[in-house]
């Protein structure tokens, strides 16, 4: 598929709960799904009750999601992850655009975006820089993931 041809054929819209389960195997087939994260339809209608927004391009003639942008909202900050577009699709400029209608819905907060990008991913680093983007320092990132080992 040329990118003009791509270009026409997308819809970028809101998720439906009926995308989940194709969601769940994009993310798993991009690398930024696993159980471990908690990526529920739950928790995916929970960030959306709290503010956040999940945004899914769509190849119209193959019916297939081809890129995703979830963005939670912290009351201070939207955090922007599982930011992809399908591995066949990458190259085509379409992370510009799906990173375009992203930072539209940012705007309309009026708050600060942050996001976390792996170390190694020239590509996304590259791509978010571009859009303004600056490094936060030296921070390491620590998360607990299995909350029955919390320490209270």
């Amino acid at each position: 598929m040329d990118n003009i041809d791509l270009y026409n054929d997308l819809i970028i819209r809101d998720y439906k709960e009926e995308d989940y389960d194709e969601i769940i195997k994009f993310w798993h087939r991009t690398d930024m799904g696993n159980p471990e994260r908690g990526d529920s339809k739950e928790t995916i209608k929970r960030t959306l009750e709290l503010g956040g927004k999940l945004i899914v391009m769509e190849s119209k003639s193959a019916k297939q999601i081809c890129g995703t942008s979830w963005m939670t909202y912290d009351g201070r900050r939207i955090l922007l992850h599982h930011f992809g577009i399908l591995p066949e699709c990458q190259g085509k400029g379409l992370s510009k655009v799906l990173l375009k209608e992203s930072l539209q819905f940012v705007k309309t907060t009026g708050s600060q975006v942050k996001l976390e990008v792996h170390s190694s991913n020239s590509k996304a680093i590259n791509l978010y820089k571009k859009f303004g983007f600056k490094h936060l320092g030296e921070y390491n990132v620590y998360i607990i993931r299995d909350i029955s080992n919390l320490l209270t």
